[in-house]
């Protein structure tokens, strides 16, 4: 409906906003001066003890400077009342006196025909109350007091029994002088295609009335009472009063409710929704016999930013949060999101309150897990990711899915939430010697594992191949990150980095979930993980800032070659080194003073073979472990397993 100009603005002149915010809030009499309209008190906002509210009467503004509410009178109602615009104007223009604006003849037509199907509406509810308490109604009652819901709760709910029979609806409103078409058009009875006279929708059924969000009764619900019956629930049909994808069971109350603070709880079905709110959470809604629809996530989203769907803990259950998360993603905005409750197995929130109170569903309630949360689940549930393939294919799907976030600063957020799990799913392994000798096992990194007595008496570690792999670590750190664009590429490799340093440790995880999309802003995101000073020193060092391709930043392919180069000379020395120790592990009890002497000079040997190494360029194998080695090294390793098989076997 259309105002005529100037409604609005004397709306607001006879509109005392002191007057309106009043009845919400309890004035600071120290800060306020109340002949000057200048208005303070604690915010009905947000629970806070000090009066941050604001209110300036002469201009007809209020603000919070604790949670940043503002607005004017229409919008003060709107927020407090949980109403729409044309509500709030309406209980504006009755407290300043003023009429509402005449409508069209075809509106008001139109308008008076609902408000008469409302009526009829009505007549049935009262109808259908009555007939739960007649004799006929007895086993409706007995099961109604085995699900909990006493007389009390009944009455606060007016629910209702429709008794046995084609046409009790039928007889009991033409006695009252409904005219046909309003009983047809309320969606309370069917015309027959056999020419006999229209029956009645629901029969032998628990009634529980669906009112709108002004409270009136537009709709019902009838669960059956024949386990044999085809549905177990049956809604009224859409009428000019009922859409069921534009409606929330229970929606005005618990509006009411959420305004007040509580949390908006999405349940399954009208039992859940009466069984929450008769236990504390009065802001419980259902949607009405279908999936939600985007009309309705809508609705719940002027309710409160952060609804809580509360869904039955199996199988389908889980099908019907994922149906949600597909409907929800294109409709995100910045604040506006789902939170997902997930009942114990093969429980939903009526059984649970029943089982173990209020208390438990309170607990489930607050550990609500973010959309992003369950999003993840639903695509590793069930899963394994052992192959390149198989994590190629989870990006794949991730990317599609992200794509459906309108919201482009959201759809970042929620991209880097993404590569957060991913790498957490995918974190970096180290090998670990199998129980018994056989192998390698894999283990997730969490911190270096302590270096065996075997390893630690080692010549080749006293030789220093940790230093120097360190070294080269710093090295493929530093170029990737002055090449963002090569991170992809070695990615695996950079994952099997140790970096036993925390502060390479951390560059490299920078490294690996980084979302810049340029070196300064890959650097600036470094500096903020790990702080500028550290990072300045691991780019200076010596061995670092000599390398080619960093002092002449921009040639692509040097880097590359020199990221291939520093990985190849890691992966050789350990490889060389995990052989050397599997060795050692098996001559643990054949160790003498001889064999002793000849590990020591073969490893000198070893030692001096790299030293002697010159720039150019390297002849690569691979060796035992399929680590590639320079001819030098392999010609070591050879001699010093060589000396190993002699001392172990005699020959």
């Amino acid at each position: 409906m259309s105002l005529p100009p100037g409604f609005l603005d004397e709306l607001r002149n006879r509109t005392s906003l002191v007057q309106v915010v009043g009845r919400k809030v309890m004035w600071d009499n120290r800060k306020s001066n109340q002949a000057k309209g200048d208005m303070w008190a604690p915010c009905p906002f947000h629970q806070e003890k000090s009066a941050s509210f604001h209110v300036d009467d002469r201009k007809g503004f209020y603000y919070c400077f604790g949670c940043h509410a503002k607005g004017d009178a229409i919008s003060f109602i709107r927020e407090s009342e949980n109403v729409e615009f044309m509500e709030a104007i309406e209980i504006l223009a009755r407290e300043a006196g003023m009429p509402m604006p005449a409508r069209d003849p075809q509106a008001a037509k139109k308008a008076d025909r609902r408000e008469q199907l409302s009526e009829v509406m009505e007549q049935a509810v009262r109808f259908f109350r009555m007939q739960l308490r007649a004799g006929a109604a007895s086993e409706a009652r007995a099961y109604l007091d085995r699900r909990g819901l006493k007389e009390d709760v009944r009455d606060r709910f007016e629910i209702g029994f429709a008794p046995e029979g084609w046409q009790n609806l039928w007889d009991h409103l033409r006695g009252q002088g409904v005219a046909e078409d309003l009983i047809l058009g309320a969606g309370l009875a069917k015309a027959s295609d056999r020419g006999r006279a229209p029956y009645d929708v629901f029969r032998n059924r628990i009634m529980f009335p669906i009112r709108d969000a002004r409270g009136r009764a537009i709709a019902f619900g009838g669960r059956a009472m024949d386990p044999k019956d085809n549905a177990k629930y049956l809604n009224s049909p859409e009428t000019e009063l009922f859409d069921k994808g534009r409606n929330l069971y229970n929606h005005a109350p618990a509006r009411e409710a959420a305004g007040k603070g509580q949390p908006l709880i999405v349940a399954e079905g009208y039992m859940d929704v009466i069984a929450l709110s008769e236990a504390g959470f009065g802001a419980s809604v259902a949607p009405l016999g279908t999936a939600v629809t985007e009309t309705q996530m809508q609705l719940l989203w002027r309710i409160t930013d952060e609804p809580v769907v509360a869904l039955d803990g199996d199988k389908a259950g889980l099908r019907a949060a994922y149906r949600v998360i597909d409907l929800a993603l294109p409709l995100l905005q910045a604040g506006k999101t789902l939170r997902f409750a997930l009942m114990p197995e093969g429980k939903d929130p009526d059984d649970l309150l029943r089982a173990e109170g209020a208390a438990t569903v309170s607990k489930v309630l607050e550990g609500a897990i973010p959309m992003v949360q369950l999003l993840w689940r639903r695509e590793i549930e069930g899963k394994v990711f052992d192959s390149p393939e198989r994590k190629a294919a989870l990006d794949a799907r991730l990317r599609d899915v992200l794509r459906q976030i309108q919201d482009p600063g959201l759809r970042r957020h929620y991209g880097d939430e993404i590569k957060e799990l991913r790498f957490q799913l995918f974190r970096p392994q180290r090998p670990k010697r199998a129980p018994g000798g056989g192998g390698y096992t894999r283990r997730a990194w969490n911190a270096p594992a302590p270096p065996s007595a075997s390893v630690k008496s080692s010549l080749l570690v006293a030789a220093g191949d940790t230093a120097e792999n360190e070294l080269r670590e710093a090295v493929i750190l530093a170029v990737l990150l002055s090449t963002p664009e090569l991170i992809a590429e070695f990615e695996q490799g950079l994952e099997m980095l140790n970096c036993t340093d925390p502060v390479r440790a951390s560059l490299r995880d920078v490294l690996l979930r980084h979302d810049a999309d340029s070196a300064a802003a890959l650097r600036e995101e470094a500096e903020v993980r790990i702080g500028p000073e550290p990072l300045e020193n691991l780019l200076a060092a010596r061995h670092v800032a000599v390398v080619p391709c960093l002092r002449r930043p921009g040639d692509i392919e040097l880097a590359r070659m020199t990221v291939a180069e520093e990985l190849s000379k890691i992966t050789a020395r350990s490889g060389a080194a995990a052989e050397i120790a599997e060795a050692e592990e098996d001559l643990e009890h054949l160790a003498d003073e001889a064999l002793t002497w000849r590990l020591a000079q073969a490893a000198k040997a070893r030692n001096e073979a790299v030293l002697r190494k010159d720039d150019g360029e390297m002849d690569y194998d691979f060796g035992p472990n399929g680590a590639r080695l320079d001819k030098d090294e392999r010609d070591a390793f050879k001699a010093l397993t060589e000396q190993i098989r002699f001392s172990k076997h005699g020959n």
